[in-house]
């Protein structure tokens, strides 16, 4: 239903580019997520994960 649907409102030739591109984008994605983490302050995200955000409170 939903494919029918796309397939009305973009075309059957960009879904089926746009599911050669996923995996890619996905990839891509992940490492960019894991670059900022590591470029920007750490524990700015980890002050957001439950069980590593007690460990700080000394600080």
């Amino acid at each position: 239903m939903v494919q029918k649907i796309l397939n009305k409102i973009v075309g059957a030739k960009y879904i089926t580019i746009l599911r050669a591109w996923v995996p890619n984008m996905a990839f891509w994605g992940s490492a960019g997520g894991v670059a900022l983490v590591y470029f920007t302050d750490w524990r700015l995200f980890l002050d957001y994960v439950p069980y590593i955000r007690g460990k700080f409170k000394d600080d």
